[in-house]
């Protein structure tokens, strides 16, 4: 096995322990492994490739839940496909793939647009100086990752120099950002950012035009699930608030129209100070 399998693995149960204790992904220090050593069959490796061992089946992806038995598909299965995935040349620039964290059945699905350097390292989400705003943008209305939120992005893997994602690197990923929503079932979901709005939205229409109002958001009917809807909200991002002050009021605006929906969606809710 070389060294990027056992760090693959190694981070896939993590995650599935992270998943079954609360949900909630702890940061962890990146783990040192050396590859296997060669063997002339070409047990661990073939011309420089990992290879399937002999007498061993070749890995299928996790599956999602079908009318052919195939097991249910869980957040679980989304994020182990997200650390092996290699759909578009973001993958092979990533230190760490970033699923998503937060709680199982969350109030808020918060969607961003892509990892950045700090989240690249520790393979988490909005963990850098734009993530603590969130934290504290979040909690000014009763929300947290630990307690009543899921956090995501639009794609999974860093953009170089921290760019936009592009649309041929979306396009791959909005299948485990699809899923993700059908089995969080939020709701309500907040969109920080362009990117993401643009993306569920499908328009370019500036932010100032979108902000400050609820739109439906349609999940499509699947053979597993049947369609619903789910009340968007899209805001700055808190990197632009971090860059443009004069984000802040209206950024406020649309956090306190979020706490005043929830309160009418959710008699559990308790909204922040």
């Amino acid at each position: 096995m070389t060294a990027d399998e056992k760090r693959s693995l190694a981070r896939l149960l993590d995650t599935a322990g992270d998943y079954l204790r609360d949900g909630y992904r702890r940061p962890r220090a990146e783990y040192t492994f050396t590859d296997d050593a060669f063997k002339e069959n070409g047990a661990f490796k073939e011309n420089g490739a990992a290879a399937t061992p002999p007498g061993m089946a070749a890995p299928t992806p996790l599956a999602a839940n079908s009318p052919d038995g195939a097991a249910p598909d869980s957040l679980f299965a989304v994020a182990a496909e997200v650390l092996h995935c290699s759909a578009c040349p973001l993958h092979s620039g990533r230190q760490n793939a970033v699923p998503g964290e937060g709680v199982v059945h969350p109030l808020v699905l918060v969607i961003g647009e892509g990892p950045g350097a700090d989240e690249d390292r520790l393979g988490r989400p909005f963990v850098g100086k734009a993530g603590q705003l969130l934290d504290r943008m979040l909690a000014s209305v009763g929300l947290s990752r630990e307690k009543n939120c899921f956090i995501a992005n639009m794609v999974k893997c860093r953009p170089p120099g921290n760019r936009d994602p592009l649309p041929e690197e979306i396009a791959p990923c909005s299948r485990f950002l699809a899923r993700q929503i059908r089995l969080l079932k939020p709701a309500i979901i907040l969109c920080v950012g362009k990117v993401s709005a643009h993306a569920l939205l499908k328009t370019d229409a500036s932010m100032g035009s979108l902000r400050g109002r609820f739109t439906p958001y349609e999940v499509a009917d699947t053979q597993e699930t049947g369609g619903f809807t789910v009340p968007l909200l899209a805001t700055y991002h808190p990197s632009a608030i971090l860059h443009d002050e004069s984000y802040k009021r209206p950024a406020w605006e649309d956090l306190k129209l979020l706490k005043q929906r929830l309160r009418e969606l959710s008699p559990d809710y308790e909204a922040g100070a």
